[in-house]
């Protein structure tokens, strides 16, 4: 039993020495920041299309199935117990209200 554990940790310490042996530390060769910006400032239109046109419009119509789903649902909950639960309804209100609003906003906090 001894013998497992002691091989075990050298085949451990082998490992890390191969690793840290064959290992290359990577620098970055110039401004990588300014690279960044350019890269941004270039694509910046593109993002705010695609993001506008497509990603929003696919949030909204999830979250707008999924409020009127949850709000069918709590009233056949109403209607079976007497008691209406409008936490998630209101919670699935509030982020379709968030992102139907966000195109106006957003990108002025980016």
């Amino acid at each position: 039993m001894n013998k497992k554990i002691v091989r075990i940790l050298l085949c451990v310490a082998m490992v890390t020495l191969i690793l840290s042996a064959f290992s290359m530390t990577a620098f970055a060769a110039g401004d990588v920041a300014g690279a960044i910006e350019s890269t941004w400032n270039t694509a910046k239109e593109q993002v705010k299309t695609v993001v506008n046109n497509v990603v929003f419009p696919v949030v909204d119509m999830i979250l707008a199935i999924l409020f009127f789903v949850k709000v069918g649902t709590a009233y056949f909950d109403y209607r079976k117990h007497g008691q209406f639960e409008f936490t998630a309804p209101a919670i699935l209100f509030a982020c379709l209200i968030f992102t139907l609003t966000a195109p106006l906003y957003i990108w002025t906090i980016i």
